[in-house]
């Protein structure tokens, strides 16, 4: 008998396996369907021996020292800022936009007041910000939007940015100074040794056991437990009872070349040209040396595993149906991306599964009548979880 059965060994099923086993002795069954732990976040060494992210890029960034504190115990860091060019009327220009992009695109020589003065000549103001295209023509204006935002919007979710919810578009920040990195965060490195490595050292212990090539709803009744934590997709749980949540996949094709260095960025984004949205060269994110290097081309698609939720409001209304039923299912605990349809960063992700640690060890220390190891960590809060949605590396405006 297990105590714990959890469905998806990714970020959120991990650092609760991994809490639950530590910090309060419990024996834990961790099921994936793939057959590997990790979820998105998966890397590996290809055939040419170069680390690589089977499912696109994920560069770690978090402002929450609680959270990268937490996973420094199971990895040391290499220091990582990650950058991004954006390939516009034959030039590869940073994003998200700044000075030296408004400068190398029009020939100019602004500074940071006359770069402000010239967004706000060209802004369209709109008294309501209700789509994605209003959030970016009232902030950089119709030309600007043409060229870096709307054709890439296009392609990321087979939709106008017209008819996309403005929070899409307004995480998508504007810049006026030199600031070229794509993120501000505090903490931004990436795992010395990969992110499998850490899974393994997160989830190595005693009281855990793993099952991959595994479908929940195969071996559920085959398996005995006392308690479900599901970070499958909501929808799927309950039988599709109020339809199917939109989701836009990726499709990945990964290349190796035979010169050290493809690309004089991490990611370069092609908005306007190329079925492909953008391209990785890993090297810059692993830092290892190899006279070879790759690169992953990532095309979006309808059809594949579930990415993006699809931000739209009647979206939104299906997912609160659904997370009435998961509210009102005692003994399962519904955590991560897919079990709450929002696009977490990881380290989001992180704090969600650590605040539902906090949650669930309460109730075990409430109803139990012995002494326990208590939770050394510090409390997290829901907040952790909620801070930033939808700026992880995936330009989605």
């Amino acid at each position: 008998m297990f105590d714990f059965l959890i469905v998806g060994a990714g970020f959120a099923g991990s650092v609760l396996a991994e809490r639950l086993a530590r910090m309060c002795d419990k024996n834990v069954l961790l099921i994936d369907k793939r057959p590997h732990i990790g979820g998105n976040a998966f890397d590996h060494y290809n055939e040419h021996g170069i680390l690589v992210h089977k499912y696109g890029p994920h560069i770690f960034h978090t402002n929450s020292r609680e959270v990268f504190n937490y996973l420094s115990q199971f990895t040391e860091w290499r220091p990582y800022e990650h950058h991004v060019l954006a390939s516009v009327d034959g030039q590869l220009l940073p994003m998200p936009i700044n000075l030296d992009t408004l400068n190398q695109l029009y020939g100019l020589k602004m500074n940071s007041f006359e770069a402000e003065q010239f967004l706000a000549s060209v802004a369209e103001k709109k008294e309501q910000l209700r789509t994605s295209e209003d959030v970016v023509v009232n902030r950089i204006g119709r030309e600007l939007y043409e060229k870096f935002f709307r054709n890439y919007t296009r392609k990321q979710w087979d939709m106008d940015p017209s008819e996309l919810d403005a929070a899409v578009a307004a995480r998508v920040p504007v810049r006026t100074n030199r600031d070229n990195r794509y993120f501000t965060d505090t903490y931004q490195a990436m795992p010395l040794h990969g992110y499998t490595r850490m899974f393994e050292n997160m989830l190595d212990h005693p009281n855990i056991k793993i099952l991959l090539n595994a479908n929940y709803k195969e071996i559920a009744n085959q398996i005995p437990y006392k308690h479900l934590i599901y970070t499958g997709p909501v929808d799927e749980f309950f039988g599709f009872e109020y339809g199917k949540l939109p989701y836009r996949s990726l499709e990945f094709k990964h290349e190796t070349v035979n010169r050290p260095v493809f690309q004089p960025e991490a990611v370069i984004n092609y908005p306007n040209e190329h079925p492909y949205t953008r391209v990785t060269e890993f090297k810059y994110l692993t830092g290892q040396e190899h006279p070879k290097s790759s690169i992953v081309y990532e095309f979006p698609q309808a059809e594949g595993d579930p990415y993006y939720p699809v931000p739209r409001p009647e979206n939104n209304a299906i997912y609160k149906k659904y997370k009435a039923l998961a509210d009102g299912t005692p003994g399962v605990h519904f955590v991560g991306r897919l079990a709450t349809y929002k696009y977490y960063n990881m380290d989001q992700v992180t704090g969600q599964a650590l605040a539902t640690f906090a949650k669930i060890s309460g109730g075990i220390r409430a109803s139990s009548t012995t002494k326990r190891k208590t939770v050394s960590y510090p409390a997290f809060s829901e907040n952790v979880a909620s801070s930033r949605v939808l700026d992880e590396p995936r330009e989605v405006a």
